[in-house]
């Protein structure tokens, strides 16, 4: 009694992993074992999904204008990994609320139009910033939304790395 439950429940999967190899099924499991089919379609490619985007411009502290394409979803620390954008220090902790070196000062218009609040954790880590303002975000924190379409923010001159000891 209890082979026969073995037998049902061991072999058929046995076989479902097997029979995805064109090598072993020719000689080793049969066409169909236990009611499964041992053809399956696999797509070999995945496909690649164009994410939406909307434009953002970093403006460094030296006046420079950086502008990128973000995808909608993402954090602004991952927009500036992901476009090679060249800040010095930025986002030092990837993205753990673990330092400030991912600091940006919004226009008030921008700040209002922000999917979410900060977290207690962010206000903390924004404490220890440069420059902090009533308006200043981490990028870390910041998910890039539809609505943010042409959103412009600022690099503070001075990144302060939380983790480091004064």
């Amino acid at each position: 009694m209890f082979g026969l439950k073995v037998a049902r429940c061991v072999v058929p999967m046995f076989a479902q992993c097997v029979t995805r190899s064109k090598a072993l099924t020719s000689n080793f499991v049969p066409m169909r074992l236990y009611g499964y089919a041992s053809k399956r379609n696999f797509s070999m490619t995945v496909p690649l999904w164009k994410k939406e985007t909307v434009s953002v411009t970093f403006v460094c502290s030296d006046g420079t204008k950086l502008k990128v394409d973000a995808a909608v979803g993402d954090n602004l620390l991952d927009v500036v990994i992901d476009n090679d954008v060249d800040l010095d220090g930025f986002g030092a902790c990837e993205g753990t609320l673990a330092c400030s070196t991912c600091h940006l000062v919004f226009d008030k218009a921008d700040y209002d139009r922000l999917p979410s609040e900060p977290c207690d954790e962010e206000l903390d880590m924004l404490d220890l910033a440069y420059g902090i303002t009533d308006t200043s975000r981490l990028g870390c924190q910041v998910i890039v939304s539809k609505d943010m379409e042409g959103l412009v923010v600022s690099v503070p001159a001075g990144v302060a790395d939380a983790r480091e000891p004064s």
